[in-house]
């Protein structure tokens, strides 16, 4: 799956990739795609962020570039920012959640290093998603939880996704 081609960051920054990859230290690495679940569930947790964002705060983005550390850049499902939070074209801070939806060959092993890097970055809330087995996982430096009463919350903020509702709106979908 990842290609093992060498490009400096300014390269990496200035080619257009379809779809686009993540660049890890000089790597461009191609990612997992979705198919039809990870694409509906991407979408749904997309549109319910966008649904909220006046009262949430938040503006969500999906396949945003994030920046996380000077030779990284990520590439999350969802990335959602604070309302108040720098926009420029690379996030260079880190975003309030980053959401990373599993594809049909992704683990919850194989994201350790891109989770890693999330909280490396400092990213506080890093949230996994998986639409075949309808779980969702908090990710931490203590690994991978699941949320308390299956909703994903940010502590201080109305922010709640309820897992159960967003699994069966992806099934009704299908």
């Amino acid at each position: 799956m990842a290609s093992t081609t060498q490009v400096s960051v300014h390269e990496y920054l200035n080619t257009s990739y379809h779809p686009d990859c993540d660049y890890v230290d000089g790597e461009v690495q191609e990612r997992n795609l979705g198919e039809l679940e990870h694409a509906l569930l991407q979408s749904l947790i997309c549109a319910s962020f966008w649904a909220k964002r006046q009262e949430w705060n938040v503006l969500p983005l999906v396949e945003q570039r994030v920046q996380v550390a000077a030779t990284r850049f990520r590439i999350p499902d969802v990335t959602v920012l604070a309302q108040d939070q720098p926009r420029d074209t690379i996030i260079i801070v880190p975003p309030l959640i980053v959401i990373e939806v599993l594809s049909k060959d992704d683990s919850l092993r194989s994201l350790q290093e891109k989770i890693d890097d999330y909280l490396n970055f400092g990213v506080e809330h890093i949230w996994i998603l998986d639409p075949v087995a309808r779980h969702g996982y908090v990710c931490g430096r203590k690994g991978f939880q699941e949320p308390e009463g299956g909703v994903l919350a940010v502590p201080g903020t109305p922010i709640r996704i309820v897992l159960a509702e967003l699994f069966d709106q992806a099934a009704q979908a299908l």
